[in-house]
């Protein structure tokens, strides 16, 4: 029998000033998770300082929140849908906001790993819910689209900047201070939540599959781990062996949902073509961005030489151009067809990235920033479309699996591109040191040189003037170089999704299309 959901303060077929303050309430945790993922990085000399952690209890504080937060989505989108989604949102809030001000306040290494984790359980709690609330608070399609638009904003925002907002706290306060900034943010949702968020379930769920969910945490964590231990540190036995586990166990998980009455993922989402293609398009536009975003911020630090708070300065237009992309998104997308607008998008992304194949590695700051905001405009239809199409594909009752699947595949994505760009960057990059390396240089000092740029420039201050500016010099170019062959490697991975999203999509009616659609009259 089909499962009717049950709405408790449903919202109306078009929403008010209710539910779009109710949207803001959710916009901001949203814009502080995705912040939390990338604020510690600037933290993390004051952190090796006051609690002298050792490097592999470094590695786990800065993984260990997104290793939890991917691996827990799928469980917590599904216990969701169970038990309330307003109430998993709250109950998300109080552990994110407790875990922060015990993060803000460890000791040792050991209990900022452990708070972290915390962290990343409680985020995990909170993304799902927030879209899938908006699945449910914004039924009107029009407005459910500008609605993703301010939360897929919201999230990449907050990526954005959150350099930048760390640095600020460290300059005037203590490394935990970098925490605390989620703390008012949480009240804020405590407070105005039950008062503007409708709550909703599904009344007939289902047993919750405890080993469904053990399979899912474990296969999802170890795949990750695999895929990011690898591109740290090439092809090893352990991160091989860890990856084959976790896709072991994720065969493992697929094949027990084929099997339950009430499977922790509906698979029969993926016979949806609007979800899995939107999902697969999406996830292959994340690809291609995942791994060119980590070298921008090196290519304006570490080749350019601006500080770390200057460089989370220069990213500002990226996230003004963000938010005006998903303004215009709402605008247009009424009117035209999704798919083309998607493709369109892609397209100007695509332009961005060609941007940063004329980089020298010498005073180009205005044209990296140039390209962040054309790529970063280019790629909002695709976000903002993809997610309403994945979200809206399915049934309100279902909205948070769909959600977590979505972000895990994202998550997916961006640790893959990591990895096999990271890797191509790499290869680049010794390969063109290699061949220019200054004649002199000792071996040891090569072998760091050769490894990465951040080793080259510490090597290079310890060699005599000449020779480590000629080497500075070399390895710059030899970044860019990379960052060129890694661009196209992005552009080519963005043509794909904008094939995917043309093939797979392009049937799919604008609004005003499906609106004169159904105001044709029907033959008696």
């Amino acid at each position: 029998m089909a499962q009717v959901p049950t709405e408790i303060d449903g919202p109306p077929a078009v929403a008010g000033r209710k539910e779009w303050i109710g949207l803001a309430v959710l916009a901001l945790p949203t814009l502080l998770i995705s912040m939390d993922m990338s604020v510690l990085y600037l933290a993390i000399p004051h952190i090796s300082a006051a609690l002298e952690p050792s490097s592999s209890q470094l590695l786990w504080i800065l993984d260990v929140y997104g290793f939890l937060v991917a691996g827990f989505l799928i469980t917590m989108g599904t216990v969701g849908d169970r038990i309330g989604r307003r109430k998993l949102l709250m109950v998300g809030a109080v552990a994110f906001g407790i875990a922060s001000i015990v993060a803000a306040y460890s000791t040792s290494g050991e209990m900022l790993i452990v708070t972290r984790a915390l962290l990343g359980v409680a985020g995990a709690t909170l993304m799902p819910s927030t879209l899938a609330l908006i699945r449910n608070m914004f039924h009107d399609e029009k407005q459910r689209t500008t609605a993703i638009g301010v939360w897929m904003t919201s999230f990449m925002v907050g990526m954005v900047v959150g350099p930048l907002v760390g640095g600020t706290m460290l300059e005037h306060f203590w490394w935990g201070s970098v925490f605390l900034v989620a703390v008012p943010a949480m009240v804020l949702l405590l407070v105005a939540g039950p008062v503007l968020l409708p709550e909703y379930k599904d009344p007939n769920p289902g047993k919750l599959d405890l080993l469904s969910a053990a399979l899912s945490l474990t296969s999802v964590i170890a795949i990750i781990y695999g895929i990011k231990e690898l591109a740290k540190n090439g092809v090893e036995t352990a991160p091989v062996l860890v990856l084959a586990a976790g896709l072991a166990l994720g065969a493992v998980f697929v094949a027990r949902q084929r099997r339950l009455t009430s499977p922790l993922v509906d698979l029969r989402l993926f016979g949806n073509v609007k979800f899995s293609g939107a999902l697969v398009a999406l996830m292959v536009t994340m690809l291609a961005m995942g791994g060119l975003f980590l070298l921008l911020s090196q290519y304006l630090q570490l080749v350019l030489g601006l500080s770390a708070f200057r460089a989370g300065l220069w990213t500002m237009p990226q996230a003004t151009a963000m938010v005006v992309g998903a303004g215009l998104v709402s605008v247009l997308a009424p009117r035209i067809r999704p798919a083309y607008l998607m493709t369109g998008g892609l397209l100007v992304s695509i332009v961005g990235y060609t941007i940063f194949t004329q980089l020298s590695g010498d005073g180009d700051l205005a044209t990296i920033v140039t390209g962040m905001v054309v790529f970063s405009l280019g790629l909002s239809p695709m976000f903002v479309l993809g997610l309403d199409m994945i979200v809206g594909a399915v049934d309100p009752a279902r909205a948070g699996a769909a959600s977590a699947i979505s972000e895990t595949g994202q998550e997916f994505s961006v640790a893959l591109g990591v990895a096999v760009i990271g890797s191509i960057g790499t290869a680049v990059y010794t390969s063109q040191m290699t061949g220019s390396m200054p004649e002199g240089l000792p071996a040891d000092a090569a072998d760091a040189a050769k490894d990465t740029l951040a080793g080259a420039l510490h090597v290079s201050g310890l060699l005599p003037a000449q020779l480590g500016t000629e080497l500075t010099t070399a390895a710059r170019q030899a970044f860019t170089q990379a960052l060129h062959v890694n661009s196209i490697v992005s552009i080519g991975l963005t043509a794909v999704a904008a094939g995917l999203v043309l093939v797979l999509l392009r049937h799919i009616p604008s609004p005003k299309e499906q609106e004169a659609t159904n105001k044709e009259p029907v033959d008696a």
